[in-house]
């Protein structure tokens, strides 16, 4: 295994129409859940991927777990649980791209895994762990689940990527704060937002957010800026990557968990600052194109295409 992670997986229902939820008639069902797009991502660019979770023992459960795993992405770890509905969410999309999500997950399948039932063996044979912010606001112990699933990762010399994710619909700013930065000691690479760096540090300039995760102890640092681009520092290198224009701006969900998909595969792969900045840019700019959370997700071959590094092929 190359990466593994753990996180809610959702049906979401993205709008057939564009403007306020309440004035769509019509939805499509599609699967999300940002650790999920996470491993999709990285499956489809090659990586070998697991991912841990809790799934409703139902239609939507069996559904996204089938689709999961016609990904290419193990599914050993997770389970299908009784009592506990599949987590939902609805989306609202502008005429921009922009939208809202409106969550039904009160009853989370992940609130059903414990600490206790981490594997060991199946965590320490992966290159990297990757977790979010997301699934700790969910609630229930998940928040003592990444605290020894990252202790584990540790202690088996795994390297731990982390992206806050913060989604200030599941927690304030307040108790954010207060879980994430538990995490920083222990992460090689951050993936933030300025927003969210703002929150964890009180801090905008980019260069002392750089500083003040690296004194956590992070050897990669990387801001996503959106449509500006991106900015990175590995030790003692600083580089700002442009944005890559996209084709047309459809929806925006997804993009962040693509970006992090393209810049793990560049640093497990051996690259280069820069060219991981310029990859993980490429697969952003991919996502935002096309409709749903994770349909946009590229393989290689196509992000190599669309940066002109190869030629198409007509499939």
């Amino acid at each position: 295994m190359d990466v593994i992670t753990i996180g809610d997986g959702m049906i979401t229902f993205n709008p057939v129409t564009t403007g306020p939820m309440r004035f769509v008639e019509k939805y499509i069902k599609k699967v999300g859940g940002a650790e999920l797009n996470f491993a999709i991502g990285c499956a489809r660019l090659g990586l070998k991927t697991g991912w841990i979770s809790r799934l409703g023992n139902d239609e939507f459960g069996r559904y996204i777990y089938n689709y999961v795993r016609g990904e290419g992405i193990d599914v050993s770890q997770v389970k299908l649980v009784d009592g506990y509905p599949t987590s939902l969410n609805f989306k609202e999309i502008m005429e921009d791209g922009s939208g809202r999500t409106f969550y039904y997950r009160n009853d989370s399948p992940t609130f059903t895994l414990t600490p206790e039932q981490l594997d060991e063996d199946y965590i320490k044979q992966a290159k990297l762990l990757h977790v979010t912010g997301v699934f700790p606001a969910i609630g229930g112990q998940n928040f003592q689940v990444i605290m020894k699933a990252i202790t584990l990762a540790k202690q088996n010399g795994l390297l731990i990527s982390f992206d806050p994710n913060i989604r200030l619909k599941l927690w304030s700013k307040e108790k954010a704060k207060e879980s994430l930065l538990q995490f920083l000691p222990y992460v090689d690479i951050v993936l933030t937002g300025e927003e969210e760096a703002d929150i964890l540090l009180g801090e905008t300039d980019h260069k002392q957010v750089i500083k003040k995760f690296k004194s956590f102890g992070a050897k990669y640092v990387v801001i996503k800026q959106g449509e500006k681009g991106s900015i990175g520092s590995y030790l003692d290198e600083y580089f700002e990557a442009e944005a890559i224009k996209p084709r047309k701006v459809v929806d925006t969900v997804g993009a962040g968990d693509g970006f992090d998909a393209g810049f793990i595969y560049g640093v497990l792969n051996g690259w280069d600052l820069n060219r991981s900045l310029r990859f993980a840019n490429a697969i952003g700019a991919m996502v935002v194109s096309v409709s749903g959370d994770n349909e946009g997700l590229p393989y290689y071959e196509d992000v190599l295409a669309f940066l002109g590094e190869k030629e198409v092929v007509e499939r």
